[in-house]
């Protein structure tokens, strides 16, 4: 007899234990309403100069106990509200590596989770300026094709055309419905701007490139190469002009590599691409190419942290209306 309860003692922790640690485990799950990822930051989350995550981390997360997540580049922090963020690392594989981590992740549900991808970035003086948060309504990806030298073309001729079999990863068009809605919220925003990016502006003859920043929308343009000039930047303007998407505005390093994660996840009708302009992709007429990826002293563009602080002013208001309306939200966008 004392053999049989021996056995059945046992039973019980070896096969019910774990069934009872699974259960509380599946009670702590956090839902995740508005999930926000930034790609750097700087130093600390708080207390320095500001990076892509620290705007953020002080509005929503000071109070957060970090949550590490195997596979993400830095921990995950989640307020009592439902909003969750992480910084993913830079370019496509660091971010899109640490996005895939967070969604498999069993401490998460992410079934009804809203995506902000959130960043710094570069734009045309034809179409933004500094200071400029801008909402993609299409990401492409730029490094996805074939390339030459463009003396060994045609000349005058663009130097890149697709490669077959990247149709259905090489563009993402982002739900319409989310992209009205974020507009909508965002529009009265007042962004912050700074004298040194006033002064840096005049350099640049072109009207878009000396007003004051908005928030505007268009294709954000995704490339591990950091493409630079006026030529490439023709370039990206023609690809995305090729792939029948709206004008190219915002050159970046992740989104479409993240959308490609979610697409093959939970889907990508609740993902919003959010960057703001640190940068021209190009220097002004009187200025090389080359002088203006490395600029002397003093003749940077400035405006960096009213940029990262004017990102998460127009986010939070996406992001606040979201959880305020949950019980709506949750189920899909609504109409406007």
């Amino acid at each position: 007899m004392k053999v049989v309860h021996l056995l059945s003692a046992l039973f019980i922790m070896v096969f019910v234990t774990p069934s009872l640690a699974n259960t509380n485990a599946r009670e702590t799950v956090i839902e995740m309403k508005v999930f926000i990822g930034a790609m750097f930051e700087i130093g600390e989350n708080a207390g320095d100069k500001a990076g892509e995550f620290q705007f953020w981390y002080s509005r929503y997360f000071s109070d957060s106990e970090p949550i590490f997540v195997k596979g993400a580049a830095n921990p995950v922090y989640c307020n009592k509200d439902g909003v969750c963020g992480s910084v993913l690392g830079m370019g496509k594989v660091g971010s899109s590596s640490s996005v895939q981590a967070i969604i498999l992740s069993q401490q998460f549900d992410v079934s009804h989770t809203y995506f902000i991808i959130s960043g710094v970035a570069g734009t045309p003086p034809s179409k933004g300026t500094i200071g400029d948060v801008s909402w993609g309504s299409w990401l492409i990806d730029y490094d996805l094709g074939h390339r030459w030298s463009p003396e060994e073309g045609q000349l005058g001729a663009p130097a890149f055309t697709p490669r077959t079999g990247y149709e259905s990863i090489r563009r993402y068009q982002l739900n319409p419905s989310l992209l009205e809605w974020t507009l909508d919220l965002s529009r009265e925003v007042s962004l912050k701007d700074s004298a040194s990016a006033q002064r840096y502006r005049q350099r640049y003859p072109n009207k878009e490139a000396r007003r004051d920043p908005k928030v505007n929308y268009g294709t954000h343009m995704t490339g591990d190469t950091f493409f630079h000039g006026p030529g490439l930047s023709n370039e990206a303007q023609y690809i995305a002009q090729l792939y029948e998407a709206d004008d190219y505005v915002i050159t970046e390093m992740e989104a479409t590599a993240i959308a490609q994660v979610l697409d093959r996840t939970v889907g990508t009708k609740r993902l919003m691409s959010l960057r703001g302009a640190v940068n021209f992709d190009q220097g002004h007429p009187k200025e090389s190419t080359l002088d203006h990826l490395d600029p002397a002293p003093g003749e940077t563009a400035g405006g960096f942290e009213e940029t990262v602080e004017n990102i998460m002013l127009v986010g939070s208001k996406v992001t606040d209306h979201i959880v305020k309306n949950w019980q709506i939200w949750q189920h899909g966008i609504p109409e406007l």
